[in-house]
């Protein structure tokens, strides 16, 4: 065979071969997601709990790889703010409360909301009845130990709506000055810290509780934030994160036992002080307050106009935000 003849062979393979290789993207194309890199982080509000178990469950499940997603969870904590791992680049998703993710919208940090995840209020005040405490007015003029931070301008918002003059002390993140009766009242979450009570060893039959959703001050709490950069630059990937999220939500309700195995393997990796009793109730609670049931007026996963411009005028009254962007520009539900 001739050296032109050779030449001319090689070059035919050659073609061949790159028009295999073009056929072969044409019938198996890559994702948008997997194309631009799906290695993400997700960074939680807080060490790992039930609260979260939707997160946990896509991870552990493979919902996020068959998403074309590499995920990795961090967690959160009074060490490690979610919104300022946002800001810096340390993670691309974080759950927040709605009225924080206000505040640190309006100080400059541009993030937008994919998903409302936990749409039904659980904050809740609690009283000793042996204080005297039946009704929302014996709260006035009573000790009672609040959250700092972002959590706090809801309850100091209901106390001014319902004129009271409480005495406010720091509460942190424990419920022992209530339970030491350092305080005739306390705030919680119904899915956390109220059940930490009962099991501390008071009886419910000795508590009052006012849920603030009871008295119209109820907001939505946890939802999917990223930098609206993110979502600009890669919308496929922050779609497949909201919806592999949601997947796992309903796995969880669909499976909560396997689910309650998977939470408390972090829980001890983590080294989190308490146990499966607790985390059940957390798990049943948070489902309720994530996955609508027939009676519910929101949706899964969606923040509604009503919700969101409801939560604005409270922030705005309590002098948390002075401005918010318009629902439009705020909510960008994904899914």
């Amino acid at each position: 065979m001739s050296l032109n003849s050779r030449t001319v062979r090689k070059k035919t393979i050659v073609i061949s071969l790159l028009a295999l290789v073009m056929m072969s993207l044409t019938l198996f194309p890559v994702s948008d997601v997997q194309s631009a890199g799906g290695k993400t982080k997700l960074i939680l509000q807080w060490t790992p709990q039930s609260q979260f178990a939707g997160y946990y469950i896509a991870f552990e499940k493979g919902f996020y790889k068959n998403h074309g997603l590499d995920v990795e969870i961090l967690r959160g904590g009074p060490d490690r703010d979610p919104v300022k791992s946002l800001a810096i680049g340390e993670a691309q998703f974080a759950t927040t409360w709605l009225t924080t993710a206000l505040a640190e919208r309006e100080n400059g940090v541009p993030l937008v909301n994919l998903a409302q995840v936990v749409n039904q209020s659980n904050q809740i005040i609690i009283a000793r009845k042996d204080a005297g405490i039946n009704q929302v007015q014996d709260l006035n003029g009573r000790k009672i130990s609040v959250w700092e931070g972002g959590f706090r301008p809801i309850f100091t918002g209901f106390f001014k709506s319902h004129n009271l003059e409480p005495i406010l002390l720091p509460q942190n993140y424990s419920v022992n000055l209530f339970l030491l009766k350092g305080v005739d009242a306390c705030v919680a979450m119904y899915y956390n810290e109220y059940n930490m009570i009962y099991l501390s060893g008071v009886n419910e039959d000795e508590l009052t509780t006012f849920f603030l959703r009871d008295y119209d001050f109820g907001f939505p709490e946890d939802g999917i934030y990223c930098l609206e950069k993110t979502l600009v630059e890669n919308p496929e990937l922050c779609k497949a994160f909201v919806e592999a999220s949601l997947e796992g939500w309903l796995y969880a309700q669909k499976h909560p036992e396997e689910s309650l195995d998977i939470i408390m393997n972090y829980v001890q990796e983590a080294h989190v002080p308490t146990n499966r009793p607790h985390m059940k109730w957390m798990l049943e609670k948070i489902l309720s307050s994530v996955i609508p049931s027939a009676d519910d007026s929101w949706k899964l996963g969606e923040l509604s106009r009503e919700n969101y411009l409801k939560t604005v005028s409270m922030a705005q009254k309590q002098g948390l935000i002075k401005a918010a962007p318009s629902y439009e520009e705020f909510c960008r539900e994904v899914k």
